[in-house]
């Protein structure tokens, strides 16, 4: 299923893409890895972007041949996130050093 980064999902939905556990989600956002994208509502919702780095977390939990503690994966997450933050900031950096710059003024 395609979805645009902008688009909300519910905690069901978001269990269902990542293979976590409704439990484990919701002790995510306890622990701050994971937020709701309308904090303090009744009904936890997230931005759909969060997809894919809850998926690789839950990946690299299934890969390591061991179940994470929840603390774990949440440290797990926000490292994933924190990587997509400065890689964005890079390419940002290398468009900025890519754009010809213009004639120098006498």
């Amino acid at each position: 299923m395609w979805l645009h980064a902008e688009s909300r999902i519910t905690i069901v939905e978001l269990a269902q893409f990542s293979g976590l556990r409704e439990e484990v989600l919701r002790e995510l956002v306890e622990y701050g890895a994971l937020a709701p994208a309308q904090p303090g509502a009744g009904e936890l919702d997230f931005n759909a972007r969060c997809v894919a780095s809850v998926r690789t977390a839950a990946r690299l939990s299934n890969d390591l041949a061991l179940e994470l503690e929840t603390p774990a994966l949440a440290l797990v997450l926000s490292f994933l996130e924190r990587i997509e933050e400065l890689e964005g900031r890079l390419r940002a950096l290398d468009a900025q050093l890519a754009r010809p710059r213009g004639l120098a003024q006498s």
